[in-house]
Order: structure tokens, then C-alpha cells, then sequence
């Protein structure tokens, strides 16, 4: 993955806070998608931690599919939070790298989209894992390899900087799930297209997310009218017969266990951990 610039992330996130809902199509589909994954899952939290919730959108979702769990709003945007102020659920403003929680402190957590903007994921799947009780769910969505491929293509045609994020590939994910600790990691993956027949659409819709160029290795300088003509006319060859060109978005769904689920077991540093309450229904050797 590209190293982002997390503080120019950061404010830009903040910056279009007021009207990220509005903007927000893709992330929205993406939300309904993986909360609908959570009819499959036998576990009844009694605390459920939100990372990177935004403006608030899933609270509703999540207070309907568990009425009674305590709901904790992370997201490291007080403009976003103050936008969920008025739902039900503790606000908290914190970096997801840095959970201001105790150890097994949550049952679950639920994270939609927020993968992609993390300088080190690997880091984030650590904090998790500590605040996680056993057992306890993570349950994610991210970006894979394959999106915007289309605006990658395009860019390459232009010049050599980069423009596009590198997303990371699904196996390194699940490597680094097992690498912080979870056992049990389960991956998939479903391409989505996004139509456009406007190039001001598309931009005004990554501008409204704040979905930008915040790559570290980005050029410094201003990009010309010219070499912006040149990527356009790249996008519009690509048209159908239609007049429409299409955005590849590659969805990556995870989910993955502290400890196994139903076991109270854990998994530190390879090696497995239960309690004492266990000792009794493990068979001894002859």
C-alpha cells in the first residue's frame, strides 16, 4: 500500500463532514452489504465498537440488528462525529491505530471502509485484536488491488507520478490478521462497477468523499491543464457504444476471531490459551 499523508487525510475528511452523506453512494452500498453478513453470525455482543464511523449512518442499522448492545462511535474526524451527535451510541474521536479501550474490552467490531485511509492496517488489526474479548468478531470491509483500475490506466498514459492509491491484495490481509492474533480469518471478494457518462461527476464524487490524492510519493507540483486534458481523453476512449465507461471497484469482506468462537480459546503469539474452566473437558493423554 502507499504511505498516505494521514494529516492532510484527516482535515479533508473534516472538511467535507457536512456533506458526506450526500456524496457517500458507494460506501453506503458497501455498509448494507456487510452489515447483511451479520444474519449469518451466531454471536450476541454486548458492546460493539464502530471503527471509522464516519458521520454515524450505520448506528441505526446496528441498534436495529442489536437492540440492546452498548454501540461505541470511533472515528478520528470530530467534524464527522459532531455530525453523529444526536444518535444513540458513545462518541469517540481517536485514531484507529490508537484505541483509547481497555483489553477485551468489546465483543464486536465493525469496520466499513476505513481500511484504505490507514497508514499502517497492520497496526489497527493489532489494536483490535487487544480491545477484542474471546471470542470476539471482527468484521471489515476494504479496497482491493483491482480498484480504479480504470483511473490507474489512464494516469499511467500521462506520466509516471503517482496518482492512484495501491490498495493491499486479500491473502496479505488475511496474513496480517493472523500475524495480529485472530484465528480463523475469512475472506472474500465481489467486483463492483460503478457507471459514469460525466468525468465532473466522478470527481465531484471523490472530491465529496474526500477520496483524493493523499499518497506520500504524489508529485509536489500542480497538475496541468494539459496533462489533465490528456488523462480525460484516456477515460473517454474507453467509452461504450453508449457513451458510458465504467469504474472497477474491487470489494474486499473480511471477518476473523479472537479466539474461537464458542470456546473462550485464544490464540497469542501462536500459542493457544484458555481458561481454567477448560482444563476439566480436555482429554488426557494415556
Amino acid at each position: 500500500m502507499h504511505a498516505l499523508n494521514q494529516q492532510q487525510l484527516r482535515t479533508a475528511q473534516g472538511k467535507v463532514a457536512a456533506g458526506y452523506d450526500a456524496a457517500d453512494f458507494f460506501c453506503a452500498e458497501i455498509r448494507a452489504r456487510l452489515l447483511e453478513r451479520l444474519g449469518l453470525i451466531s454471536l450476541v455482543p454486548q458492546t460493539v465498537l464502530e471503527l471509522g464511523a464516519g458521520t454515524g449512518a450505520a448506528a441505526a442499522e446496528i441498534r436495529h440488528i442489536y437492540p440492546e448492545t452498548a454501540l461505541i462511535q470511533l472515528d478520528w474526524s470530530f467534524p464527522m462525529l459532531r455530525s453523529a451527535a444526536g444518535i444513540t451510541g458513545s462518541l469517540v474521536c481517536a485514531d484507529g491505530h490508537r484505541l483509547p479501550l481497555t483489553d477485551r474490552s468489546v465483543d464486536m467490531a465493525l469496520s466499513n471502509m476505513m481500511l484504505p485511509y490507514c497508514a499502517d492496517p497492520e497496526r489497527v488489526f493489532h489494536e483490535t485484536r487487544r480491545v477484542l474479548k474471546a471470542p470476539g468478531l471482527f468484521l471489515f470491509s476494504t479496497l482491493g488491488p483491482d480498484s480504479l483500475r480504470e483511473l490507474r490506466r489512464a494516469w499511467a498514459k500521462v506520466d509516471d507520478h503517482v496518482h492512484v492509491h495501491e490498495f493491499a491484495d486479500m491473502h496479505n490481509i488475511g496474513d496480517a490478521l493472523i500475524k495480529a492474533g485472530f484465528s480463523e480469518p475469512v475472506m472474500d471478494v465481489e467486483m463492483l462497477t460503478v457507471t459514469y457518462t460525466d468525468i465532473g461527476r466522478l470527481v465531484a464524487d471523490l472530491r465529496g468523499t474526500a477520496a483524493t490524492n493523499f499518497c506520500q510519493q504524489r508529485s509536489r507540483g500542480l497538475t496541468t491543464p494539459a496533462r489533465w486534458q490528456q488523462m480525460r481523453r484516456e477515460l473517454e476512449a474507453s467509452r461504450d457504444t453508449e457513451g458510458r465507461w465504467n469504474l472497477s471497484l474491487e470489494v474486499i469482506y473480511g471477518q476473523a476471531w479472537a479466539g474461537e468462537p464458542g470456546t473462550g480459546i485464544s490464540m497469542e503469539d501462536g500459542e493457544a490459551r484458555f481458561p481454567l474452566s477448560r482444563l476439566s473437558s480436555l482429554s488426557r493423554p494415556n
